[in-house]
């Protein structure tokens, strides 16, 4: 799993309902110890007592009090004077992660605009809590308390999960108290549940219900393998698909939230995509895999490392980049002002480059082409819904149907096509000589204005 060296974070099509799981509204978003070997037995059977009875003291029970101002419709007519406000509670769960410190990490859906936070331990004392950050991207929040006797959880090692592992889910579900369950690792490495987040989550069978949000997976050596935060559920109960963010994420955004109580994200200022088999068929690359750079702004620390497009990522400080989301989450939680080693293949070459990343960005807008610089015409072949034209500056692109293919790969009127499948082109002689060879992928290099960009027609 990518992240165990940088501490960094990183799709699913969900089938039903996504719930995050915390109790109080039926939006669900649902010093080392060895514990290991410490299972007790009769016959055949066995138990997990022994490493439940170390790792539980250090999971516990979140409560939380919001306000919320009703509407001025809710006033009584003639009355003056502001709304009426109307309190609401909710519970989560939370690890105990520092015992010195008092550090406990949680749910960002937990806390959220709370007024107050309560932790409630196993051995009955109840603590107010002071919020020392909270990342809603990752849904992780950083928690503290001032007490004495807390025990906390050692972290597992992240890059030696593997599906199948035995793990056991702890929290406090619908705020009956606390609670433990058993499953497996169901997958590794799951996003797409929002596309807007990072996300790299472990799947788990173990049964997540209202309130498990916060809470503890462990391995059965008392070892955090995750924090417990989603479920997929028409219900709101457990249907055997639960969520848990790893512990190197939790680790890295931990490290944010405690010096700074936000993530500073970092960028590289580059678009890309998943390269895949198929698209390797067409480029040529030297991998079917990584993230591959399909445009780099202009002043960005991709520009400033040499970054190119058609460059395909498939390292960052010694571990491996299979996909774009790998990349995007090692860069958004490596910091403001990290430089990084990045591994690439150039022209089937393997090299490495250099990037210190920089903070958070806006997008460039890029103006469509300037249709005046198309000086000749001579020819006028349709480039799947796209009219190229021969010019003194290259291959133009000129008319264009938007519900063609070239349309929906981007292209626009005035865009220069540089290459296909990293053939040059100079002529409609090389652009339909390449067609002729029938590629089973088409990836065009193009120039807009002052930046260029890779292209593929779906």
């Amino acid at each position: 799993m990518l992240m165990t060296r940088l501490r960094k974070f990183a799709g699913i099509a969900a089938v039903g309902a996504l719930c995050l799981a915390s109790a109080g509204s039926y939006l669900v978003h649902a010093e080392e110890r060895d514990t290991s070997g410490r299972f007790s037995g009769n016959g055949h059977a066995q138990s997990l007592a022994p490493m439940l009875e170390t790792v539980t003291p250090a999971v516990v029970n979140i409560g939380v009090v919001r306000s919320q101002r009703m509407p001025e419709v809710f006033q009584f007519f003639g009355e003056s004077g502001e709304p009426p406000v109307r309190r609401s509670r909710g519970a989560g769960s939370g690890v105990v992660v520092d015992a010195e410190q008092g550090y406990i990490i949680s749910n960002h859906h937990v806390v959220a605009d709370a007024d107050t936070i309560t932790v409630g331990l196993q051995d009955g004392r109840v603590f107010e809590a002071e919020l020392i950050g909270s990342d809603e991207r990752t849904d992780i929040a950083l928690l503290q308390i001032e007490a004495d006797r807390l025990r906390d959880l050692p972290f597992a090692d992240a890059g030696n999960l593997r599906v199948g592992d035995y793990v056991v889910a702890i929290g406090n579900p619908f705020g009956i108290g606390q609670t433990v369950t058993q499953g497996i690792i169901s997958a590794l490495g799951r996003a797409g549940i929002n596309n807007e987040n990072y996300e790299d989550f472990i799947q788990t069978d173990a049964a997540i219900n209202v309130g498990n949000s916060g809470g503890a997976l462990v391995d059965f050596n008392g070892r955090l393998v995750g924090i417990n935060t989603a479920i997929i559920s028409g219900s709101g109960t457990n249907s055997g698909v639960g969520f848990a963010v790893p512990v190197d994420m939790v680790a890295a955004v931990m490290e944010h939230l405690e010096r700074d109580g936000e993530v500073r994200r970092g960028q590289l200022g580059v678009i890309i995509r998943d390269h895949t088999p198929i698209l390797e068929e067409g480029l040529g690359l030297g991998s079917g895999e990584g993230a591959l750079i399909t445009q780099v702004a202009p002043g960005s620390a991709a520009d400033r490392a040499g970054l190119q497009v058609s460059d395909l990522v498939i390292g960052i400080e010694g571990e491996t980049v299979t996909s774009s989301r790998d990349l995007r989450n090692a860069i958004g939680l490596a910091g403001v002002g990290r430089d990084l080693t990045l591994t690439i293949l150039r022209d089937g070459r393997e090299m490495e480059v250099e990037a210190t990343i920089l903070g958070d960005e806006p997008s460039r807008s890029v103006a469509d082409g300037d249709d005046n610089q198309n000086d000749r015409n001579l020819q006028d072949p349709r480039f799947f819904g796209a009219v190229l034209e021969e010019t003194s500056n290259g291959i133009m692109v000129g008319n264009l149907d938007n519900r063609s293919r070239a349309a929906a790969a981007g292209l626009r009127p005035g865009d220069r096509i540089l290459a296909i499948n990293r053939q040059s082109v100079e002529s409609l002689s090389d652009v339909n000589e390449i067609l002729n060879q029938d590629p089973g992928v088409i990836a065009l290099n193009v120039q807009r204005d002052d930046q260029q960009m890779l292209l593929i027609l779906p």
